[in-house]
């Protein structure tokens, strides 16, 4: 199975998360931005990041591919059959992907992929009012709705722990890191996500790409 994307991508790196939590074998294939890679743009024809291919099989879209992957391999199950536990671990997909993502997301392009990958100025004040107005409310939300089992949904981990924390490493690479003081649940939990084994490497290798990147 051939996967496309980019490590800085929060939504490659939740797939990358829940592939080594499924023991699942796979080659990452990178690509950027608008790359022209014939097998990407076949198994994404938008060029959005990630794609799959698997066995002449192509999807592309992060939940898409993960949601096939659970069907295909169903232990360990990260997609709970429980109908309530199922339903909260969809939304917090849903929230990672469009709601947290997308905040970051304006901080992330416009302080460093637009400048480092692109070569272009970014809109800061874009970036600045993201980080100001919209990320503190989200980050407010999430700090009340961490339980006290340590996982989002019941007491084991789930899709839901791998699409939320991954938005969060790149809030860290643009300079904004979440403060442990003020969310100190979402710093305890972040931090045991990402230091499991199916992600801590991959992000060991994005740090050391984005210290090349932000330092040249």
């Amino acid at each position: 199975m051939i996967i496309y994307g980019s490590l800085v991508s929060p939504f490659v790196r939740k797939l990358l998360g829940f592939l080594g939590e499924k023991n699942i074998a796979f080659e990452l294939k990178g690509v950027g931005i608008g790359d022209p890679d014939p097998g990407f743009r076949a198994a994404s024809p938008l060029g959005k990041m990630p794609a799959m291919e698997d066995d002449g099989f192509t999807l592309a879209d992060s939940s898409a591919i993960i949601h096939y992957l659970e069907a295909k391999h169903p232990e360990p199950a990260l997609i709970p059959a429980e109908p309530r536990e199922r339903g909260r671990v969809i939304w917090w997909d849903e929230f990672g992907d469009t709601v947290l993502a997308a905040c970051s997301g304006k901080l992330f392009f416009n302080r460093i992929v637009a400048p480092k990958f692109l070569g272009r100025d970014g809109d800061l004040a874009a970036a600045a009012l993201a980080e100001s107005e919209e990320l503190p409310k989200l980050l407010g939300y999430l700090e009340s709705a961490i339980p006290a089992s340590g996982y989002l949904v019941g007491d084991r981990l789930t899709l839901a722990d791998l699409a939320v924390a991954s938005p969060l490493v790149n809030l860290r690479h643009c300079g904004s890191p979440v403060d442990i003081a003020t969310y100190p649940r979402i710093a305890a939990w972040s931090a045991a996500i990402l230091a499991r084994d199916s992600l801590a490497p991959w992000i060991a290798k994005e740090d050391r790409m984005m210290a090349r990147v932000q330092g040249g």
